[in-house]
């Protein structure tokens, strides 16, 4: 087993019977997660997804997520995700800075998580993006892992009981960039694969996501009858 730092042993310690015991999180493809450079491309419906990961792949290794730097402007949270190993990055700009810092803990031999939808997918399909694909580039040795999650919406619909699942598993094409292959493109695949384990699901209260399915739907109808290019993916994937 890794050795974990103080403050990510905290955190899980503390999350592990909220996913475990009431969670009832069931947990596949830990034996994936060995030694060495690690690359996790994770699917994104809820806020809790990568504490619910990192319990799961707890026994295994530490997973040091690219976390939108909005995080680290709450006062006390700032030093629990630093001590956790967790990166800042800022989101839809490029973040050099972010990629090279995890580029730099990928070659040391690091586990390193990436949501490549870039922020819950709340319903909608996201377009994966290019960066955690350029981390694998970047890396090569780096054995690329995909992370389907579901299940973790329900976390907030108390007192309904959620039931969570986190599946670790190694891409049918294969856990490397590809000959010819873009990094937009790896993580396309990765995900779309993930994607077909864990469809997309609406975060929230039951209310508040059935008032959002039904905005949705009602804007991809008007798209359509105006003539615009509907998202498919807004009904089918989700309804």
């Amino acid at each position: 087993m890794e050795k974990l730092t103080p403050a990510y042993r905290a955190v899980m310690t503390l999350a592990g019977p909220i996913a475990r015991r009431w969670g009832r999180l069931e947990v596949v493809g830990t034996e994936l997660l060995t030694d060495g450079p690690l690359l996790l491309l994770g699917t994104h419906d809820s806020y809790w997804d990568p504490v619910i990961v990192g319990v799961a792949g707890r026994e295994h290794r530490q997973i040091r997520a690219l976390a939108k730097s909005t995080l680290w402007r709450f006062p006390l949270l700032g030093p629990v995700l630093d001590g956790m190993g967790q990166i800042p990055i800022e989101r839809g700009k490029g973040d050099a800075r972010a990629l090279e810092a995890a580029i730099g803990e990928l070659r040391d031999g690091a586990c390193i998580g990436v949501f490549p939808e870039g922020t819950i997918s709340r319903g909608g399909y996201l377009r994966p993006r290019s960066g955690a694909g350029r981390l694998a580039e970047a890396v090569p040795e780096a054995i690329v892992l995909g992370v389907a999650i579901t299940g973790v919406v329900d976390v907030i619909r108390f007192p309904k009981r959620p039931t969570l699942r986190v599946e670790f598993f190694q891409p049918a094409a294969g856990a490397r960039l590809l000959p010819g292959e873009t990094p937009a493109q790896l993580a396309e695949r990765v995900i779309g694969e993930a994607r077909e384990r864990a469809p997309i699901q609406i975060p929230g209260r039951r209310k508040t996501a059935a008032k959002y399915l039904a905005r949705q739907r009602a804007a991809a109808e008007a798209a359509v009858d105006g003539g615009a290019p509907a998202d498919a993916t807004v009904a089918d994937r989700v309804g």
